[in-house]
């Protein structure tokens, strides 16, 4: 009797423990998401544990630990990624009224295993003074010969380069997206290397005329103590191409409730104040991304850069043709 006792009692100290906390964990690695975990302990009283990896590594950790995990929400970033998750079958399904509601079809997975929480732009910085602005109106023209020697943009193992392949994909098909990834290649000003800032500041600095890159990106770069990275985005515009038969390219940064979540209330929780007008709107202003609720606006900055209408495919196309892009890639030699 006395054992049963000190093993309910071990239980519910557990359960108690376990329902004022949450473990998060995230690729993001922004002050505005500690921002927005500090708001939700404050409003919630739920403590909010962070573990912050590589998407590869995260998802790989929670394999392992299986039921054992004690992950409650895996938030990452590109559409991809998050299809890799569910592939891995580390996510659970979630009943949420709310983020049903308010989280756009299109911006979340069709079984509801994870959720679009911020939206981001793949678009084309261009010199200023180049004139490339009425040569280049779509994706499909980055292929076109007449660009040869001026497309800055990072290597193909990249996530953001896979998604964008992936949408190619699921306009064109692969015979066609193949034969555009070829087009790139030959019109690069140089082989891939770095970052997407690193695109930008090459182009600002002679290096090609155009440079591939997420819009979030930008800001990041006017908002920056590096002054090579303010001054080199001083000298280059925002473009917004878009496919042939579709919108501007858009891709998401979003989270999902772990399959073997402890703390399954607290997580769901958590996703839906992440997805909240407060949260979307610091993320906009913080952040500079795209906001997945209708009503909140982008920042003054981002909308200083003009408006474009999104691409017309579901996210879960760009996981979907993940394996397709990255053999594409392999062989249109984009390194």
């Amino acid at each position: 009797m006395i054992k049963k006792l000190v093993l309910s009692a071990l239980v519910l100290t557990s359960s108690l423990f376990a329902s004022n906390e949450v473990n998060v964990y995230s690729h993001r690695h922004y002050d505005t998401d500690k921002k927005l975990f500090k708001i939700f302990e404050e409003k919630t009283g739920i403590k909010v544990n962070v573990v912050n990896a590589k998407a590869s590594a995260l998802i790989k950790r929670i394999e392992s630990e299986g039921a054992k995990s004690p992950a409650d929400v895996l938030i990452t970033v590109d559409a991809g990624r998050l299809y890799q998750a569910k592939q891995k079958d580390i996510l659970q399904a979630v009943n949420s009224d709310y983020l049903n509601e308010n989280i756009p079809a299109n911006l979340r997975d069709i079984d509801n295993k994870w959720y679009a929480l911020t939206k981001r732009s793949r678009v084309a910085l261009y010199k200023i003074g180049s004139g490339i602005e009425s040569k280049l109106t779509t994706y499909e023209d980055l292929a076109k010969p007449e660009f040869k020697g001026q497309i800055m943009v990072r290597s193909s193992n990249n996530i953001y380069n896979q998604s964008l392949m992936a949408a190619m994909i699921a306009h064109h098909g692969e015979e066609y997206s193949l034969n555009w990834a070829k087009g790139v290649v030959a019109n690069m000003a140089k082989a891939p290397k770095g970052n997407d800032r690193y695109q930008v500041k090459a182009v600002a600095n002679g290096i090609g005329q155009i440079a591939i890159a997420n819009t979030y990106y930008i800001g990041k770069m006017v908002d920056n103590k590096d002054a090579s990275q303010r001054e080199a985005v001083k000298k280059v515009k925002v473009l917004f191409p878009k496919f042939e038969n579709g919108g501007t390219h858009i891709n998401v940064s979003g989270a999902g409730v772990a399959k073997y979540s402890p703390n399954k209330d607290n997580a769901i929780k958590f996703i839906e104040f992440m997805a909240s007008k407060e949260a979307q709107k610091l993320f906009a202003e913080g952040n500079y991304e795209y906001p997945v609720l209708e009503g909140v606006k982008a920042s003054k900055l981002v909308s200083s850069w003009g408006t474009f209408e999104d691409d017309n495919i579901s996210i879960n196309t760009l996981g979907q043709n993940n394996k397709a892009a990255v053999k594409i890639f392999d062989k249109a030699g984009w390194k």
